[in-house]
């Protein structure tokens, strides 16, 4: 890879040797992980024994496994000020990549490695594989069954981690960690029960041995990282001199505040800023409730309304009022401060990160997987406005913009538009399709919340979807800022 106006590492590549294997190498990954990573590469040459090998399971994975690959790991990082001020990193911490539908022995090998002391993970809020109503593992779904019953030939990633942790365990390589950095409520948890309930499942000695030997801490991971269209290689490759085939670009903040609960050993993190405590759920809370929450609220009218990018979004002053009447009014009560966070500041910040024009995140991608994101960031604290009796109009207005939205596929300007929803299931778009917009209660992200019992929820639920379908989501807005 070639690039002229970049950073290099400031580290002999060749002396770095992996210690941590990852799993799913998107954008977010290569923006937040691998940045930490590479500048602790770079500072303190006692840490080399901590580079990352990707591992990238999927058939979608082939366009990025194959350009990481021809690069050696090596990809270019443009990290875009609030200011204006961007500057471009190469980072070198991703030693190499491995696709498993290309080489799968090659993947469990490297689980087994006794070089691997961290297993870490971007897979998604859905990847886990958990029903929304039960809080269950789901056994039944037809992947995971497969690799129940043909273990040697893994196709997800829970029968791939099995399979390397059993032959972890046979030749006597000791104790992993497991570490999710993907944006969940107590995420460490929530591996925890997918892999267990895998294990339980398929072997119970394997089990056994899992948990007296894996560790998962619970994280919170926090950095702005749109996607890459082809418009922003080329654009980001003429303002880097480079000829990088995947480039990632992110917004100037960064955050991980990481449970300490590692048995195999871990990188020195702490001495890059990455944030190491007892605890993550006040952290956990702050970010879920106020930023993912504040970017579902905004994604689904901002694109009901023609906009398409954040930043455009957050120049209208309604949006913005919305944004802002959300966090105070609605999720504040919610969320104690942790550390000496200043929460206002927090808050303010938050909205200058949103309003970055240098990032200008697509609010698709925002909109993306929403019955995944509406459990994690919506719900939680709208079960505990209803107990409270609390004014639920924004978030009413929320679900009827994404009913509006999934249903009918055409904005305001009537501009129709592809959903993008991998997680839907049948029962989903049968109520989804339904004219009975009560029907949309039922969609599985709001099972168990009891939204039809609430009559002010109710009430203000069906006026919105009324008048967006009649008005325009923005005319609607304009009714309750």
């Amino acid at each position: 890879m070639k690039v002229t106006n970049a950073m290099l590492p400031g580290y002999d590549r060749d002396s770095v040797a992996p210690g941590i294997l990852h799993i799913g190498v998107g954008n977010f990954h290569r923006a937040h992980q691998e940045a930490y990573t590479n500048e602790l590469l770079s500072k303190d040459s006692s840490q080399r024994g901590w580079g990352i090998v990707g591992v990238m399971l999927l058939p979608s994975d082939e366009h990025s496994y194959r350009s990481l690959k021809s690069q050696k790991g090596e990809y270019t990082l443009t990290v875009c000020g609030r200011d204006g001020n961007d500057h471009t990193l190469v980072i070198g911490s991703l030693k190499d990549v491995i696709w498993g539908v290309e080489d799968p022995e090659a993947v469990i090998d490297l689980i087994a490695s006794k070089d691997i002391k961290v297993i870490s993970m971007t897979i998604t809020e859905g990847g886990y594989n958990i029903d929304k109503a039960s809080g269950e593992f789901m056994l039944d779904d037809k992947a995971v069954a497969h690799d129940l019953q043909d273990a040697g030939h893994p196709t997800t990633v829970f029968g791939y981690v099995a399979e390397g942790l059993r032959k972890r365990r046979q030749e006597g390589v000791g104790g992993v960690t497991i570490l999710s950095c993907d944006n969940l409520q107590h995420n460490g948890d929530t591996a925890q029960k997918a892999f267990m309930s895998f294990m339980h499942a398929q072997d119970s000695e394997l089990a056994a041995w899992a948990q007296a030997n894996v560790s998962f801490p619970n994280s919170m991971v926090d950095r702005i990282t749109p996607a890459t269209r082809p418009e922003d290689v080329e654009r980001l490759n003429r303002r880097n001199a480079s000829n990088d085939r995947v480039p990632v670009y992110c917004e100037d903040f960064i955050q991980w505040v990481i449970e300490d609960k590692f048995v195999a050993g871990r990188p020195k993190w702490e001495a890059v800023g990455v944030e190491f405590t007892d605890d993550v759920t006040a952290y956990e809370n702050m970010k879920l409730s106020l930023l993912n929450a504040s970017h579902t609220l905004l994604s689904y009218p901002s694109f009901l309304a023609g906009y398409r990018k954040v930043d455009e979004a957050m120049r209208d002053d309604r949006i913005v009022k919305f944004v802002r009447d959300f966090m105070d009014k609605d999720i504040t009560p919610y969320v104690p401060a942790p550390g000496n966070i200043d929460l206002d500041n927090y808050k303010r910040i938050l909205v200058e990160r949103f309003g970055n024009r240098s990032v200008s995140d697509q609010i698709s991608r925002l909109c993306f997987d929403g019955v995944s994101k509406f459990p994690v960031y919506i719900v939680p604290n709208l079960r505990k406005m209803i107990q409270d009796g609390k004014d639920l109009t924004r978030v009413a207005y929320l679900i009827a913009a994404y009913q509006n939205y999934l249903k009918y596929g055409i904005d305001d300007n009537g501009e129709k538009f592809v959903v993008s929803e991998p997680w839907l299931t049948d029962r989903d778009r049968s109520l989804i399709e339904s004219d009975d917009v009560m029907d949309f209660l039922g969609l599985s992200p709001f099972a168990g919340v009891g939204l039809k019992r609430s009559k002010e929820f109710v009430s203000l639920y069906k006026v919105f979807c009324d008048d967006i379908r009649a008005e325009g989501a923005m005319r609607t807005l304009e009714t309750i800022i």
